[in-house]
């Protein structure tokens, strides 16, 4: 989804929560690729915002949710990309800071995760791989206006709301 949609909570009842992230976009298809070969496969970054369901549902299914991965609001080729590894981003609802933090701080490095993605499963141009968030993940509600800043690619900004149940 792109930030003009906003978020749709399906489930107010439970938590949902915010988590701010570089999203890498492939741009050469590959399989098994070694880390020193990772970011020849990266044609671009994004500004991504993965929502998260808490709750006793299947784990698989937290992530799965109509409109709860947003992405954009454009594309940063990855040459206009000094180090995609150090890029400051932070995450605010309602202009109150949530979450700061740097890309060299997150749990697996880009290269990482092409090699760990690319063993299960062949990464194909177009792609897009979220590169995992720092801590300070916390709910949003309905009304609440999340904005992300990545340095080097923008702002992004999303709107909150409960999904419409068909009657």
């Amino acid at each position: 989804m792109g930030p003009g949609h906003g978020i749709e909570i399906q489930h107010p009842d439970r938590r949902n929560d915010h988590e701010a992230e570089l999203v890498a976009v492939i741009g050469k298809a590959g399989r098994n690729i070694p880390r020193e070969h990772a970011f020849d496969h990266i044609a671009a970054y994004m500004i991504g915002l993965d929502m998260t369901v808490r709750g006793p549902q299947e784990r698989s299914l937290r992530k799965s949710i109509d409109t709860y991965s947003v992405v954009g609001p454009w594309l940063v080729t990855a040459d206009e990309i000094d180090d995609p590894q150090a890029l400051d981003f932070w995450l605010t609802v309602q202009g109150e800071p949530r979450q700061k933090a740097n890309t060299r701080d997150l749990v697996l490095d880009i290269p990482a995760l092409i090699e760990m993605a690319s063993s299960y499963y062949t990464l194909q141009p177009g792609d897009l791989l979220f590169t995992g968030t720092p801590e300070g993940v916390g709910p949003v509600v309905h009304g609440d206006v999340i904005t992300v800043d990545i340095e080097g690619i923008g702002r992004m900004t999303v709107d909150v709301r409960n999904a419409r149940r068909d009657t």
